[in-house]
């Protein structure tokens, strides 16, 4: 079982998407169930300038951007690491694919436990099986497959 230590810093949130917590607790039981684990997720919702800040400052990339993830070390179990989560990029990516906030957040919560899980897609292989388990997460909650988009 995925808990969820949720921190909502940009109110807009909340506005934006119902029933946020219960998105996030189904988004992390899809993800949890094709890549099982067990602990807390701290997940922040945020701002572009949050993550801006975040990006630039752990990843030398001086933008922001919609997700980003921080895996935990082993000796910080029963912690599975850190998700931060824009929310202009969020929205702005979501009116692009003509999807809704809520669907493209379960999209961004699955793809940054994945990465939380070890996954990464620098690499075609790796980027296949990661897309691979988002697709079959984000089916169980009847989300259509992302990268098939228009």
């Amino acid at each position: 079982m995925i808990t969820i230590d949720l921190i909502v810093e940009e109110d807009g949130w909340e506005a934006a998407v119902p029933d946020l917590a219960a998105l996030c607790d189904r988004a992390f039981a899809a993800a949890a169930a094709v890549e099982p684990a067990e602990g807390t997720v701290s997940l922040l919702l945020a701002d572009d300038a949050a993550l801006h800040a975040l990006n630039r400052d752990f990843r030398d990339k001086d933008k922001p951007t919609d997700v980003l993830s921080f895996p935990a070390h082993e000796m910080d179990r029963p912690l599975l690491g850190d998700i931060a989560v824009a929310l202009g990029v969020s929205t702005g990516d979501a009116e692009l694919q003509g999807i809704s906030l809520a669907d493209h957040l379960t999209h961004l919560l699955v793809h940054g436990y994945l990465h939380l899980r070890g996954h990464d897609h620098e690499v075609e292989a790796e980027a296949e099986t990661m897309e691979g388990l988002e697709i079959k997460a984000l089916a169980t909650l009847g989300i259509p497959n992302p990268y098939e988009r228009d």
